[in-house]
């Protein structure tokens, strides 16, 4: 019995450390609609800060708390100064290309870090007055772990009279209900962004300064926790403080019974609760139907128009310079080039959901990786040959987002959003945990082209046909009443069922449609490579797909081609650079604040009429 209760406390001091950061991440979400990536970043700063304040100030209990007290406020006043330099700029640009401007402040910041406080762990000191144990039916309880379990409620009390007692919080429940009329009414809607900004980056900043006698302070926190946090927050139901406090208790007591059950599915068991209570409570356990994330912001849609003559000369230029381009470059330009393509047509086969259809995903390397794992599978097991595994690759793929994709268009907006999440986090789970057939974190090695191919410029060409005709075929499925029928749905879903459209049916399609090019990508991506790892299956990967999208600009077939191929030179020509993450994510930010629409649209904005066409409306989807 008291082994049980150890674990019980164990989970929910877990749990007031995860609700914590959660909580500020619900707060910043529920008045901004921001979804902050960098919020990870915040709790990482927070141990970092705690860190030195700790060494800096006369050690004992006031020492120690204050400096757990002042890394917080220093990281609320980050917070503040991001906001007011970086986030005021974009609140009127497409809510998820602001994504793509916290995904370039977690790149900065993690470089910041590592140059501050270099690359090792640090580790910070017991918690005065609080190192030693208090026995509770025989078993050994932290007595840190204890005051953690206090502060957690505490917290909770603390802003639940913040929000419920002051007229502060007053108006950032209305702004929550609604931003508009807030305004309307003379707030100052600049300035209760920023406060909350700053409250929202305090509790993320304490979350991790409390977490520094627990765990060491690492370049890895901010990734780490992001995730988890999101589970919270979407769970709890987005916007609501004590709905994250409620699923922090849940995946805590969880994860803490779990690990002595099944010990392999702690990796993914936040995401497997998270998948059943949207399927079953779509807004979460205390949320409303209202938080929502449209993938389709902005001025409204033109009709689409076909290609000019001179639009149509420049794509053959293009085509033309491809089909040369081993003649003009040498065998490192070309290898660069397969990746570029390889992207290309997963940028592409996620832009389909995204733009047409208006469906937004967080998990589209789920399919990238199934494509990829199913034909190295096939050569690992079944001697399949190079023909055969591409062949394999994307019916593996399409087969996954058939599954997933039943799940997923029940929902919308960042519910939707997180359960392609829950449905990728999963799928990398069964990779790198299924040694005996995936072959875990080892990957799958000696998947190479065959003969015929072998040669990079011949592999090339192999990549160059099947990404044209997958890229031609996307396109032709957008022009077609398929197509319209996306797009109607995206517009206006009642109009659509209105007519006898059924949109899930539609939206389910798409999801395998874009789930079988997906898999081709990856299909091309093993064996240009040789090999397969389950990191193809991580967050990281979809992120990466969701920034080429939101580079290049959702509002335009051009803009995945545009954004993949930025993104893929950009990677390739900084990482070889030192504090590369600093100068990748800086760049990603000057785009954002200079080009809220993405490049094809700042492009379509700038350049002369003749080179854009004659209504800038070519390719609008």
């Amino acid at each position: 019995m008291g082994f049980y209760l150890a674990q019980f406390l164990t989970g929910l001091a877990s749990a007031s450390s995860l609700f914590l950061v959660a909580s500020g991440l619900s707060i910043i979400f529920g008045v901004t609609r921001i979804v902050n990536f960098a919020h990870g970043s915040f709790f990482m700063l927070g141990a970092y800060l705690a860190y030195t304040f700790v060494d800096l100030m006369p050690h004992g209990i006031l020492g120690f708390w204050g400096s757990v007290l002042a890394a917080s406020l220093a990281v609320g006043v980050i917070g503040v100064l991001l906001e007011v330099t970086l986030f005021r700029r974009i609140y009127k640009a497409p809510e998820l290309f602001q994504l793509v401007a916290t995904f370039g402040v977690v790149l900065v910041i993690q470089d910041i870090a590592l140059w501050i406080w270099g690359a090792e762990d640090l580790f910070g000191p017991r918690a005065p007055g609080l190192e030693g144990a208090v026995r509770i039916l025989g078993e050994p309880i932290p007595e840190y772990d204890l005051a953690l379990i206090v502060l957690g409620p505490a917290v909770l009390l603390g802003v639940w009279l913040l929000f419920n007692k002051t007229r502060w919080g007053t108006l950032v429940r209305a702004a929550t209900q609604d931003r508009e009329m807030v305004s309307a009414l003379g707030v100052n809607q600049s300035w209760l962004f920023t406060s909350v900004f700053f409250v929202g980056s305090t509790l993320a900043g304490l979350g991790g300064a409390v977490q520094l006698p627990r765990e060491a302070a690492n370049l890895l926190m901010d990734l780490n926790v992001i995730g988890e946090a999101f589970v919270v927050v979407v769970i709890g139901g987005m916007g609501s403080v004590p709905g994250a406090f409620l699923a922090s208790v849940l995946i805590g007591e969880l994860n803490a019974f779990g690990i002595l059950v099944f010990p392999e599915i702690t990796l993914v068991l936040a995401f497997l609760v998270m998948a059943v209570v949207l399927v079953v409570r779509p807004w979460g356990l205390l949320g409303k139907p209202d938080a929502v994330l449209r993938g389709a912001d902005g001025p409204p849609e033109q009709p689409l128009k076909l290609m000019t003559p001179l639009s149509l000369k420049m794509v053959l230029g293009l085509v033309l310079i491809l089909v040369l381009a081993p003649v003009l470059f040498d065998e490192f330009a070309i290898v660069l080039l397969t990746d570029i393509l390889i992207f290309v047509l997963f940028a592409v086969s996620l832009h389909f959901i995204m733009g047409p259809g208006g469906l937004v995903s967080f998990g589209h390397a789920a399919y990238f990786g199934l494509g990829a794992y199913g034909a190295a599978l096939a050569v690992k097991y079944f001697g399949v040959d190079m023909l055969g595994g591409l062949v394999l690759a994307p019916v593996a793929a399409g087969l996954g987002a058939l599954i997933f994709g039943w799940f997923c268009v029940r929902l919308s907006g960042v519910y939707l959003a997180m359960l392609t999440l829950a449905a990728a986090q999963i799928t990398w789970s069964v990779a790198f945990q299924w040694q005996e057939v995936t072959g875990g974190d080892d990957g799958i090695l000696g998947v190479w082209p065959a003969e015929w191919a072998s040669e990079k410029a011949a592999y090339y060409y192999l990549t160059l046909t099947l990404v044209l005709a997958g890229v031609y075929f996307i396109r032709r499925i957008v022009y077609a009443p398929f197509g319209y029928a996306m797009r109607a749905g995206r517009d206006s879903q009642l109009r659509v069922e209105a007519i006898g459209i059924n949109l899930k049916t539609q939206q389910w399609m798409a999801f395998v449609i874009a789930g079988i090019f997906a898999g081709v990508a990856g299909g091309l991506y093993v064996y240009s490579k040789g090999s397969i790892f389950p990191d193809e299956l991580a967050i990281s990967r979809s992120v990466d797909g969701l920034v080429m999208v939101l580079l290049g600009g959702i509002h335009s077939l051009i803009g995945p081609i545009v954004g993949a191929v930025s993104f893929t030179m950009l990677e390739d020509l900084v990482t070889r650079l030192d504090y590369w993450r600093i100068i990748f994510g800086g760049v990603i930010l000057f785009i954002v604040v200079i080009a809220p629409e993405g490049l094809a649209g700042f492009a379509r904005r700038v350049l002369p009429t003749a080179l854009t066409g004659k209504k800038e409306q070519e390719g609008r989807v």
